[in-house]
């Protein structure tokens, strides 16, 4: 197994910014979008990288991205590199099954989370409040339970190191416009609806996800990523059982681990043991094979 790529250095390239896993590079007219092999947790980056993983999130966003697009339009130019610039060329073997040539769009102000099952901070809200993010929900609602319609729950788009805050749909109405708010609520339920039965038809239940949006030449376009293990709860369907937190192919195994230790949520983060690493890692390549049969 190859050592993971915690960060990617062009120097013949102008970074544009680096995000918690994805390095991002200006080429002009498009932007350069690498996604490294990098973990964050509790918004905080882990130290450790997790082999292969910006390789399984690319090729699911990818794979996702395309079902999606009689929903709408999606930000991607190409994910062949022989399709790149010229000057993108000499780091081919770096940028292969791992990068994305797209758009440059004017990302929104939010971030738009649908959410099936109850579960994570929404579970939590609920228990607090009897609803999530101002929706009421019915009482008596177990933990993981599939809710009786999907939900829009907006969130804040945080900077690197802090965190995500849940907003009400008139607060995004604020912050993007009504009409558009509205718009991208319908697209997210609708890119949900079709993706919950696609998953399901392959053993996984989405319990939620997060998207992003953009405007490119007037247009509502989806950018970033596309439910992947990253911005998703991936539960296997064949061991549901509603009542508690279920077993996943995503990153609430590391979060479930981080949450034994005497740990504050804050960076610096504290050392993965190599067992973490590794399991975390094939719960990674498991959705991927799962969802595209694509083995790495």
């Amino acid at each position: 197994m190859a050592q993971p790529i915690l960060q990617t250095d062009f120097p013949t390239l102008k970074l544009a910014g680096r995000g918690k896993v994805r390095d991002i590079y200006d080429l002009g007219t498009a932007l350069l979008i690498v996604t490294t092999d990098r973990i964050s947790a509790f918004d905080v980056i882990m130290n450790e990288g997790i082999p292969d993983k910006g390789a399984v999130l690319n090729q699911i966003s990818a794979f996702w991205f395309h079902q999606m697009e009689e929903i709408v339009p999606n930000h991607i130019i190409s994910t062949d590199v022989k399709d790149f610039p010229a000057q993108c060329q000499p780091y081919a073997d770096i940028l292969t099954d791992r990068s994305m040539l797209v758009k440059k769009a004017k990302p929104l102000p939010a971030e738009c989370i649908v959410r099936g099952y109850l579960s994570g901070s929404g579970w939590k809200d609920y228990q607090a409040t009897g609803s999530i993010c101002g929706i009421a929900l019915p009482a008596g609602l177990l933990e993981s339970d599939r809710l009786p319609e999907p939900i829009f729950t907006p969130s804040t788009k945080a900077e690197l190191g802090t965190h995500d805050e849940n907003i009400s749909f008139d607060t995004m109405a604020a912050l993007c416009g009504r009409e558009l708010a509205g718009k991208v609520r319908d697209v997210t339920l609708k890119i949900y609806a079709k993706a919950r039965d696609i998953a399901d038809a392959k053993g996984i239940i989405i319990a939620d996800t997060k998207f992003e949006y953009g405007i490119y030449n007037d247009e509502l376009i989806i950018i970033d990523e596309c439910m992947t293990p990253d911005s998703s709860r991936f539960w296997p369907k064949d061991s549901y059982r509603p009542g508690g937190a279920q077993p996943s192919f995503d990153k609430q195994f590391l979060r479930d681990y981080l949450e034994t230790l005497d740990w504050n949520k804050t960076a610096p983060a504290p050392p993965l043991p190599q067992e973490i690493v590794t399991k975390t890692g094939d719960k990674y390549r498991e959705a991927l094979f799962r969802l595209t049969g694509i083995r790495l």
